[in-house]
């Protein structure tokens, strides 16, 4: 940066807002070690280029730096998403300042402060605690449900031992199965009655497991591709709880893959993860992926709630469930969803044996 002294360049250089200077071409003239690490690109590499370089398919914000140059205003902007090269999207907290010297052409300032990692926390302590809401909720509706639905079951049997006529069984019989599919259902609705029996587990042999059983159920036209880190250690879980989470999923991904498409399964690790108010050292992320046309904006934010479904004739239990079993081992799902890639991450601590 020209006409600054060491003192200022040494500042900027230790701060951790990512801070760009361009030139009055937007041209990029400094960036900051934190500017480079948000990036992930150095400044050797990219000064003097093009400041819209940096950001894929923005022309909205582009336009916005350049009305500030232009014109002298500054301009502030809360919880920007930009998208960044390598297909990366970030949230910011952004602000744009004009830098006038005498003598000199006028320069922009580009201040950036990543805020994906608060949101995301929040998000998730909202998530869990609406979990936990409604499943208390349910929990209640349920077991209300169950005292006089056996109570009519029951006068249904005696109804039809009394019944002379065979063809009036006919209707007690319909009143008996439909009271064991509401049983079933509200069983459904319930979940396990059992705790987690956490142990040490390899989630790509749960992940095989489930995609042998896929496999078998879904249409040729159905790809399911596996992108595995074999360096995930062992992750403390219930090794049933966890093949009834992810088959839960996968099969809703089949589900929304009519006319054929590819699901992936893919692993990676989180360092210093935080799930909730929870910090983890080392977290495993199961990522169940599919190309399919999205989850409708409309029940996007619902979807882990019971009796909501995107399909007509679904229960809408299916995630609620898988989110209800990977609550009770610490662990989250969480959701993105556009059309051509939904995204279902399961996020699990793992308990590291020398801690």
């Amino acid at each position: 940066m020209p006409h600054d002294h060491s003192l200022h360049r040494q500042l900027l250089e230790t701060l951790t807002t990512a801070v760009l200077v361009a030139d009055d071409q937007l041209r990029l003239v400094y960036m900051n070690p934190a500017a480079e690490m948000l990036m992930e690109m150095s400044l050797n590499r990219i000064q003097g280029l093009p400041i819209q370089g940096l950001f894929r398919e923005d022309e909205t914000f582009i336009a916005s730096l350049r009305q500030s140059l232009d014109t002298g205003h500054p301009f502030t902007e809360r919880e920007r998403l930009l998208a960044l090269h390598f297909a990366r999207e970030v949230t910011v907290d952004l602000t744009a300042s004009p830098l006038s010297e005498p003598g000199h052409a006028r320069q922009l300032l580009v201040e950036l402060i990543q805020v994906d990692r608060q949101l995301r926390i929040t998000r998730e302590e909202q998530l869990l605690n609406q979990q936990s809401a409604t499943r208390a909720l349910v929990r209640g509706l349920a077991h209300e449900i169950k005292n006089p639905l056996g109570g009519l079951r029951g006068a249904a049997q005696l109804l039809e031992r009394e019944l002379p006529d065979p063809e009036l069984q006919e209707y007690t019989r319909i009143i008996i199965g439909e009271a064991d599919r509401l049983q079933n259902l509200v069983n459904r609705m319930l979940g396990p009655n059992s705790l987690p029996h956490s142990r040490p587990l390899n989630i790509h042999r749960v992940l095989e497991h489930v995609r042998s059983l896929v496999s078998v159920e879904a249409p040729e036209e159905i790809h399911i591709r596996t992108d595995y880190d074999p360096s995930i250690p062992d992750v403390n879980a219930d090794q049933d709880m966890l093949i009834q989470s992810v088959l839960n999923i996968v099969r809703n991904a089949v589900q929304a893959l009519d006319d054929g498409g590819e699901i992936r399964l893919r692993t990676r690790v989180r360092r210093q993860y935080t799930i909730g108010q929870i910090r983890h050292k080392l977290v495993a992320l199961i990522q169940i992926i599919d190309d399919g046309p999205g989850i409708s904006e409309d029940i996007r934010e619902r979807i882990f709630f019971p009796m909501v479904s995107g399909r007509a004739g679904g229960t809408g239990l299916g995630l609620s469930i898988a989110q209800s079993l990977l609550n009770q081992m610490g662990g989250l799902i969480e959701c993105t969803s556009r059309p051509g890639q939904t995204v279902f991450s399961l996020l699990i601590p793992v308990e590291l044996m020398d801690d």
